[in-house]
């Protein structure tokens, strides 16, 4: 590294912010909250685009279980805007079947997207980040993880986990090239992704949540745009816990 990058203000003016899942309830609140906080953000996901409202963010459908897409995605970027200064990996799936119900084809679906959908961009995005001698990811993980499962199932919990595994190698192995990674391990937080676990036995936040609710996206946007920002320069290989207090590590 060329300098030593002491913290500074949460603002990305500049910067240029891939994220993807953006089309979710927490991807879709990181671009929001990049945009306003001054990065040229470019959004994507496997579906249309949501509404971003008037918020400047240019969107692109991208499969992150694609390593061609990938690839693809990761040239554009660069040759249009020059570097990536911060990858944000919000894309994924969850799934509730018990460990005896689940099948091989849930647990492959589990491992491309959730896992596979945050190697690819990163193995991309590793040697640009590299060459410009500074850069942040930040990943989704989850508390399942770390407290086995909050009514989901086993391939999710093993999956995320492996993310928070796969995020400390980057750290690791990145921080001599000023290259960042950490993860961010969400509680239940309200999205569409939730409603589906809340059909099942799912905590009540009076009950499991000492803070008295769940979070909402912009819990979590705002902890991931922390870790992006030049707030957390002495920060990397982290998994930072936004939870409500329901893990208190």
């Amino acid at each position: 590294m060329s300098s030593i990058p002491i913290s500074g203000p949460a603002r990305l003016d500049g910067q240029i912010a891939l994220i993807t899942g953006a089309a979710g309830g927490i991807g879709r609140a990181t671009a929001l909250a990049f945009a306003e906080a001054g990065a040229t953000v470019i959004a994507t996901d496997i579906t249309e685009a949501p509404d971003f409202g008037t918020a400047d963010i240019h969107y692109r459908t991208y499969d992150v279980t694609s390593r061609d897409e990938t690839k693809a995605l990761i040239d554009a970027v660069k040759a249009e805007h020059g570097r990536i200064d911060a990858l944000v990996l919000c894309a994924g799936t969850i799934s509730h079947r018990p460990l005896i119900e689940s099948t091989d084809d849930e647990w492959q679906q589990m491992l491309d997207v959730n896992l596979m959908g945050v190697v690819n961009p990163v193995r991309e995005v590793f040697p640009v980040m590299a060459e410009q001698g500074m850069g942040k990811i930040v990943a989704l993980g989850s508390i399942a993880s770390k407290i086995g499962g909050v009514a989901s199932g086993p391939s999710y919990v093993a999956a995320k986990a492996a993310v928070h595994g796969l995020m400390k190698w980057v750290a690791k192995n990145g921080a001599a090239h000023g290259v960042y990674a950490s993860t961010v391990a969400p509680g239940p937080v309200e999205t569409p992704m939730w409603e589906t676990v809340t059909q099942r036995a799912a905590p009540s936040p009076n009950g499991s949540v000492p803070l008295g609710r769940f979070g909402q996206p912009e819990d979590i946007a705002q902890a991931i745009l922390f870790l992006a920002s030049p707030q957390s320069h002495w920060i990397t290989g982290t998994v930072l816990d936004v939870n409500g207090g329901m893990l208190m590590d």
